[in-house]
């Protein structure tokens, strides 16, 4: 049985949310402030965080941020605030997606189904895909899902490396931003595919020399991006 865990200080809706999950065989626990939630997350073998962002003691931008330093699940911010950006600063700091109050429980369901079916498959695809790829002095290694840039290591977030990876397997191809979105995030993931672009730069900050000036990654104007494998 898969395990979830509820940062939320509205009891309410964490309980609402709760029985929606346990509906559908999940088991749940409810945190109330950023300091439990970030010791349970941490601690507690979760497979999913499902968090709040206007929350005591430490906010969920914090606790997101320190959840993804330390674990690769999926994380997903549920929250009143609905601004472009906060979406785009969740979204920067490893979040899987991002829903507005009011929402749907079963909708709520349905992507938490969703985000540990692809993590699932994604940990199925690393542990048999080994193969080394290497561009200049950015090497890439799926199998222990590392990269390394100028021989040392970057940490990247679960999205990033999986748009990097795919970026490196297919180099020299112009991809839109709604194809990246559909290929990283699912076809069927509800979302905006502007968060490509925030995923690009984070990217890029990480791995090149001069981000406004980007050797791996480029945007070609009015139609994607591509790798540039030379």
């Amino acid at each position: 049985m898969k395990k979830i865990l509820i940062v939320e200080d509205d009891r309410e809706i964490a309980e609402l949310e709760r029985d929606y999950l346990e509906a559908s065989d999940f088991e749940v626990i409810i945190e109330e402030d950023g300091i439990k939630g970030q010791d349970a997350a941490l601690n507690g073998g979760f497979d999913l965080v499902i968090l709040d962002l206007m929350l005591p003691h430490i906010d969920g931008f914090n606790l997101c941020r320190r959840i993804r330093t330390k674990l690769d699940i999926p994380v997903i911010i549920v929250s009143a605030r609905q601004t472009d950006i906060d979406k785009i600063r969740g979204f920067g700091l490893g979040a899987d997606d991002y829903m507005t109050k009011p929402f749907s429980p079963g909708e709520l369901v349905a992507r938490a189904k969703a985000h540990l079916a692809r993590y699932e498959q994604l940990k199925g695809h690393s542990r048999h895909d080994t193969k080394q790829l290497t561009c200049g002095d950015l090497v890439l290694e799926p199998g222990s899902r590392r990269v390394f840039c100028r021989q040392q290591e970057v940490h990247l977030t679960n999205r990033e490396f999986e748009l990097l990876q795919f970026f490196m397997e297919n180099p020299g191809i112009v991809f839109s931003r709604e194809h990246l979105f559909e290929r990283i995030w699912g076809v069927d993931a509800l979302g905006d595919s502007a968060t490509v672009a925030v995923h690009i730069n984070r990217i890029r900050e990480k791995i090149e020399e001069d981000p406004a000036r980007p050797c791996y990654i480029e945007t070609v104007r009015g139609a994607g991006y591509r790798f540039h494998k030379d």
